[in-house]
């Protein structure tokens, strides 16, 4: 194990290596987990944060396994002193952001008739707000670094899906603000890019909630149909789904192109999924015409 893994609680201060900086939210577990080790592996220095300080164990000892460095840093995506006090924390150590990844969100299972409404809007807030929150924080400082943002969406966030009105939502608010915001933000040299995954082999449907049992006992008249609908996401989210680290190297990919596109899909079967809906799956219609908007007369 190389002697910089970081091994200590929060905060840790400045990494000893120097390249691009990007931060990465989420990274407790899952793909904002696997993310943090490739942009690490990458080169990058990766200021990996997470909502709960006491959830760094499983990131740490990833780290350590892969022997590189991660600086671990606070943050609550729903909280906007939170967002800024560590954004601006790591200007104040590395002097720089080049990248930001905005991946920290959760699931939610349930129909808008029997739903309870805080859940709904909780989950509105991390998943959309807080996108949001983070990419208004950064984008004065990767102005400045000509950087870019790379936000996690889902296929949900294209095409909707039965029992996910709150996640879909969020996720098609994410869709729209970022495909809304990228040509302005290309007009500063920032570049945006949507990563839209599909089923993922993650804690992700266990922090959904999606537990049967106590599904089916607030579905009322919905209990037939959606115990068809758990039993079919049950099964795609097993041996069918994508490995988190497959993301992972989606997302690391598109921190290093050269000019990256709007919309990429991490895998064929989530491709030709928003295909059904999107005949532009990459973006670069829709950003050539609304980049044009903004071109000289």
């Amino acid at each position: 194990m190389k002697d910089n893994v970081m091994t200590q609680a929060l905060p840790t201060g400045r990494a000893p290596e120097a390249g691009p900086v990007v931060v990465i939210t989420g990274t407790s577990s899952g793909i904002g987990l696997a993310s943090a080790i490739a942009a690490a592996q990458a080169g990058w220095t990766t200021v990996a944060t997470l909502r709960d300080p006491l959830r760094t164990a499983k990131l740490l000892q990833a780290a350590a396994e892969a022997e590189v460095s991660l600086d671990v840093r606070q943050l609550d995506v729903t909280d906007e002193r939170s967002v800024s006090r560590c954004i601006q924390s790591v200007i104040d150590d590395y002097g720089r952001l080049d990248a930001l990844v905005n991946n920290a969100g959760a699931g939610h299972v349930g129909t808008v008739e029997t739903d309870d409404m805080q859940a709904f809007r909780a989950t509105v807030e991390v998943n959309f707000y807080g996108v949001v929150r983070t990419t208004r924080e950064a984008l004065p400082h990767l102005r400045a670094s000509h950087g870019r943002i790379v936000t996690l969406s889902s296929v949900g966030g294209v095409v909707g899906q039965p029992f996910n009105e709150a996640y879909c939502a969020a996720k098609f608010a994410v869709e729209g603000f970022t495909e809304a915001l990228a040509p302005v933000a290309a007009a500063v040299d920032v570049s945006v890019t949507l990563v839209e995954p599909g089923a993922v082999n993650s804690e992700f449907v266990a922090n959904a909630g999606l537990e049967p049992s106590r599904l089916m006992a607030d579905a009322g008249p919905y209990r037939d149909i959606l115990s068809r609908y758990v039993a079919r996401t049950m099964e795609k989210f097993g041996s069918n789904a994508q490995p988190a680290a497959e993301v992972a190297k989606v997302i690391v990919d598109v921190l290093g192109m050269r000019n990256p596109p709007l919309r990429v899909q991490t895998s064929a079967w989530s491709e030709q999924f928003v295909g059904h809906k999107l005949a532009d799956a990459d973006g670069a219609a829709v950003m050539s015409l609304t980049s044009g908007w903004l071109a000289d007369a």
